[in-house]
């Protein structure tokens, strides 16, 4: 199960309400500036962008082209050190709901690779030295060492520290 606070609303649905919850001006700012770093070709500064709207970036991470991490919570989310986001990869601190939002942090560990397209949900963690295949949609943690894919996510394999497998068919 995902780790994630969960914030009942009364009325109309909780996206209506978002301002509610987060400053208009935060989501306007922060759109801006993730659209920069999202067309931007040089990783440093791109990561000094996500750095600046209170995203934690390990040293030497790479965020591919396109990648979308949440506009309205960006603080919720942590990258360790030689980490690989691929391409068109969201990122989301945030659920809004009909009757509920919910917040969770976001912690992807260090040496982990990221597919092109897939979609991290609120609340996930991602082990050290994982692997989400592309195209997965990561709604649940995810242990070190893994190679996990797909929708619904499954592990495929494991690896060890040492680097042989566990016990896992490798499809």
């Amino acid at each position: 199960m995902r780790n994630v606070e969960r914030f009942p609303v009364e009325g109309t649905n909780s996206l209506r309400q978002i301002y509610r919850t987060v400053s208009p001006w935060k989501g306007v700012r922060n759109f801006i500036l993730i659209q920069l770093a999202r067309y931007c070709p040089i990783l440093p500064v791109k990561n000094a962008i996500y750095r600046s709207i209170g995203m934690k970036v390990g040293k030497d991470a790479a965020f591919a082209l396109m990648v979308m991490p949440d506009v309205f919570f960006p603080e919720r989310i942590s990258v360790g050190e030689n980490t690989i986001i691929g391409y068109n990869t969201t990122i989301l601190a945030h659920e809004y709901l009909i009757k509920e939002y919910r917040l969770g942090d976001v912690r992807i560990g260090s040496h982990v690779m990221i597919g092109a397209n897939s979609t991290i949900l609120p609340g996930v963690t991602i082990g050290d030295h994982a692997v989400v295949a592309a195209g997965s949609v990561v709604h649940r943690d995810v242990p070190p060492h893994a190679f996990v894919g797909g929708n619904p996510l499954r592990e495929i394999r494991r690896r060890t520290s040492e680097g042989s497998d566990e016990g896992l068919p490798a499809e």
